[in-house]
């Protein structure tokens, strides 16, 4: 009767590991750091972005002059002067939020110009990926750099020399 029963147990470990999935991790972030077209990107990304930064810094800027100028020159203005510059001020002031948010907003030029240089080049990789997964059919690729809760990994589990290696990345 036990040795039914430890046969039985052994049926089912064996089928349980049977069903397991193969895994294995990728690091993103070791992946692109590796990718010379997307260090180009960023850079890239990174000139325009500040760019544009100074063109808002500037207008801001001029806001700020005019508001500091308007509250020396305050006492000396005239009620009509006053509004005047008020308004000045004001539309100096949402001139530079308007641009802001026209390069820097949620679908502002920044994120498109971000899409069109980042996308292509990361499908590029989760093609790569997939392409890596199903030949050394593993079930399941999970991102190591994104995975907070991930302790320990075996090195032989990360395949992403190999994704580089699909990719022709050094």
């Amino acid at each position: 009767m036990k040795k039914k029963a430890i046969i039985l147990m052994l049926c089912c470990i064996s089928a349980l590991a049977a069903m397991a999935q193969k895994v294995a991790y990728v690091d993103m972030a070791y992946i692109l750091k590796n990718i010379p077209q997307y260090e180009s990107a960023n850079d890239q990304l990174s000139m325009i972005s500040k760019r544009w930064q100074k063109e808002v810094e500037t207008l801001s800027r001029e806001a700020q002059v005019l508001a500091t100028n308007y509250q020396t020159e305050q006492i000396f203005l005239s009620e009509e002067m006053k509004r005047q510059r008020e308004d000045e001020i004001l539309a100096k002031e949402n001139a530079a939020l308007e641009l802001k948010r026209k390069y820097f907003g949620q679908d502002g030029e920044f994120f498109k110009k971000r899409e069109s240089l980042i996308k292509p080049i990361q499908d590029e990789i989760y093609t790569a990926i997939q392409e890596v997964a199903q030949e050394k059919k593993y079930d399941v690729v999970k991102d190591r750099s994104a995975d907070p809760g991930l302790v320990y990994m075996s090195n032989k589990l990360d395949i992403s020399d190999l994704v580089l290696q699909k990719l022709g990345a050094k």
